[in-house]
């Protein structure tokens, strides 16, 4: 049992389903063409393939094929977006909004676009990491142009109300974009339901090969167009040039149709096997929270604070044998804690504290009995060695200690 190695971190990525990579082997030597070689049967072949996949993967978000725009992964797809439509509606206006707590690839973006001439608006969310409508809709000024939130946050799980969003983008004219990369696949979608005109997404999230993902662009009500970021060939209907990633593309085609047809058995069997993760650890240990919300809440994903116990300190006790992602970021050669927690409204010291557990298609149940037993016998063993959880088991008030700098 000692050996057994856990992989509880699928939202940073997830194995390569079995199937995807047995449809990807004969691309690689039998079938080498290139999809844009289309004077011999080799290019035929590989863009017939691309096509099928394009056909898979926009079947599974309710897109149609030529929605489907091919990219190295979700922060491309993030990056061609943001900076395309800023790009290409620049007459219009200049002001995107978006939220606090979206992933670096869009933050980082959104900077790069004020650094432009951009007018950004970073809205808060609340202890749940909900955004407000209220505030959404009253951030909307005459020269907004794009909306970019979250469809599922990276760190909690939380599913903002997508559909909501959407008719405030309809009602006041303004694109609609989203980053849905720990969604799809994951949960059921329809972007034409949910009125988004931009999602990116990628194939290594969701047990397809990495190094491949995808943007969906729509191309009727409204049509949108983007300025393309890479030059070189107008591959993908001139938004994205560059040599197709012909076995990548078949995996990830593969990995959705398997998730089309495997998306509610997954769903229901990694939902029971977290709550029971949580259940357990709430049951053995004291002052465990849950961050986020438990309703609106990917079914695979877990973010718990143990107080008074370091994040990084807990890994250290079980990390060789449980991958698991901690609420801290190493940022230099100090641990930041999360943004995202810090957005919620938590404290230094329940950021700090707080593990991310991402279960997966192959978690095992197994694996979670051993998972609740290490964890438990680390919280323990980090309690024991703390002064200050001492002090807090004797009702020190830890808020009215003054601590001296040396």
């Amino acid at each position: 049992m000692d050996n057994m190695k856990v992989y509880l971190d699928n939202n940073a990525t997830t194995p390569t389903d079995p199937r995807a990579v047995d449809a990807m082997l004969p691309y690689f030597y039998q079938m080498p063409g290139n999809a844009a070689s289309r004077n011999h049967p080799f290019g035929w072949e590989a863009e017939e393939a691309v096509d099928y996949a394009r056909e898979q993967i926009a079947k599974l978000i309710g897109a149609s094929s030529k929605e489907i725009i091919f990219t190295s992964g979700a922060t491309e797809g993030d990056n061609l977006a943001i900076k395309g439509v800023f790009e290409m509606y620049k007459r219009k206006g200049n002001h995107i909004i978006t939220l606090a707590t979206e992933h670096k690839a869009v933050l980082d973006t959104c900077k790069a676009i004020e650094k432009k001439g951009g007018e950004v608006t970073y809205l808060k969310v609340n202890r749940e990491g909900f955004v407000d409508l209220a505030e959404l809709e009253a951030a909307i000024k005459p020269n907004t142009i794009l909306i970019s939130i979250m469809f599922a946050n990276n760190e909690t799980g939380l599913i903002q109300p997508m559909k909501e969003i959407g008719q405030i983008c309809e009602k006041h004219g303004v694109l609609f974009m989203s980053d849905a990369t720990q969604a799809v696949g994951k949960i059921p979608l329809n972007v034409k339901e949910l009125g988004i005109h931009l999602m990116a997404f990628t194939s290594h999230k969701m047990y397809g090969p990495k190094g491949v993902g995808a943007l969906y662009v729509s191309r009727k009500s409204p049509r949108v167009k983007v300025t393309a970021q890479i030059d070189g060939g107008g591959h993908e209907r001139g938004m994205r040039s560059g040599t197709l990633n012909v076995p990548g593309i078949v995996g990830f085609g593969k990995a959705a149709e398997i998730a089309m047809t495997d998306m509610e058995e997954d769903s229901k069997r990694v939902s029971k096997l977290r709550d029971k993760l949580e259940a357990a650890l709430m049951a053995n240990l004291e002052e465990v929270y849950i961050n986020g919300n438990k309703e609106h809440r990917m079914p695979h994903v877990t973010n718990l604070s143990f107080k008074h116990v370091e994040g990084e300190g807990l890994m250290m006790t079980f990390n060789q044998n449980i991958a698991v992602s901690s609420g801290s970021a190493c940022t230099s050669a100090s641990l930041e804690p999360s943004y995202v927690l810090k957005a919620l409204g938590l404290g230094d010291d329940l950021a700090h504290s707080s593990i991310r557990f991402s279960l997966g298609r192959f978690t095992k149940e197994e694996e979670i009995d051993y998972t609740i037993e290490s964890l438990t016998k680390g919280v323990t063993h980090m309690r024991n060695l703390s002064p200050i959880w001492e002090m807090y088991k004797e009702g020190v008030d830890l808020d009215a200690v003054v601590w001296s700098e040396h």
